[in-house]
């Protein structure tokens, strides 16, 4: 009874991650263009080589941390520690490489002090059965802790020649034209797309954010399918922190600050829904794309920060409250468990 309940539950989520969002990913792949094409005439150097190139390479790491965020946004659940997991990985990346560690040993243990953080907000949120929102706004201040004491409460010094390897590989070398920067987020998006659209484990995560007691029912571990989920997204906040380390040449302390801002944009433009069981990581990279075309954009047409965050701002509540609307038929008590409140639904 089990194997023919697996069976049809694959088939029926194979049909609907077939399509699921993709309405949301043309209409703003539409919305895109239209900026591209309006910025573009307020300034022609918008789509000068040099300036599509750089913002590519800007718009990588927005689409990394986007990645990790939509699989934990399609369970239902939120990370708020995304922007200080990558601040931690970039100060201790630095640290250890300024204190004479291998650039590539340093960036292991990295990725693995990240990977700990992320079965951290696992367990927490499945195991303990704490409220995502609190979770992870603890252990956002915990890794920006550590992100501040692992140098002596000090932004490190020049990581140096010895890692020039390290900072070509995730920032300044190119190839076929493009930043390697650009190759890292879509290899990252290759193997992490074909994992939530073509195995098991895909299905298990958009199983639970549709319906978390029908997934138990069907036998999915939920508790292990969340902590994968939060691993994810603490391994692309680990990849980002090793390109902002590449980036600056060093570490510092205020590194990914407002990124969980940026990845929860990528997400939910590209139409991942906050209230689980939705979306489609094409859909992240069409969402960061917007965010980094309207900061870029905005900035070649002189527009001043406060505006650029205040339009920016608003796409982002528009693109929620858009989900939120479409799917009103959704049951209260998914919303709630989202915002993570434990309320008696009658």
């Amino acid at each position: 009874m089990e194997t023919k309940i697996e069976t049809k539950d694959k088939n029926v989520f194979h049909q609907i991650i077939s399509t699921r969002g993709m309405g949301q990913v043309i209409t703003v792949t539409g919305g895109l263009l239209v900026l591209c094409l309006v910025f573009g005439i307020l300034n022609p150097n918008f789509y000068s080589g040099k300036n599509i190139t750089n913002l590519l390479r800007q718009i990588a790491p927005f689409i990394i941390v986007g990645i990790g965020q939509s699989y934990v946004l399609i369970t239902g659940n939120i990370d708020l520690s995304i922007g200080s997991v990558l601040g931690m990985s970039c100060m201790i990346s630095a640290t250890l490489m300024t204190k004479g560690v291998d650039p590539w040993l340093a960036s292991l243990l990295t990725l693995i002090a990240c990977l700990v953080t992320g079965v951290i907000n696992g367990g927490l949120v499945a195991g303990f059965k704490l409220p995502p929102f609190i979770a992870t706004l603890g252990t956002m201040t915990v890794a920006r802790g550590v992100a501040q004491l692992v140098n002596n409460n000090m932004n490190t010094d020049a990581i140096g020649e010895g890692a020039k390897g390290f900072r070509d590989f995730f920032y300044y070398g190119k190839t076929l034209s493009l930043y390697n920067t650009v190759w890292v987020a879509l290899a990252l998006w290759l193997v992490f797309n074909f994992i939530l659209s073509q195995t098991k484990a895909g299905r298990h995560i958009y199983a639970i954010g549709s319906n978390i007691d029908a997934a138990k029912l069907s036998g999915v571990n939920t508790a292990i399918t969340t902590t994968n989920a939060y691993v994810v997204s603490a391994f692309c906040a680990g990849v980002a922190g090793l390109i902002t380390a590449a980036t600056g040449g060093l570490g510092t302390m205020d590194a990914g600050n407002s990124y969980e801002l940026y990845a929860v944009a990528a997400a939910v433009i590209g139409g991942v829904s906050t209230l689980g069981g939705q979306g489609i990581l094409l859909g992240t990279i069409v969402g960061a794309c917007v965010w980094g075309v309207m900061q870029n954009g905005l900035q070649f047409a002189g527009a001043p920060v406060a505006l650029r965050n205040i339009i920016i701002g608003i796409i982002v509540i528009v693109s929620v409250l858009a989900d939120v609307v479409v799917r009103s038929g959704k049951s209260k008590k998914s919303i709630v468990r989202f915002l993570g409140v434990s309320l008696k639904i009658k």
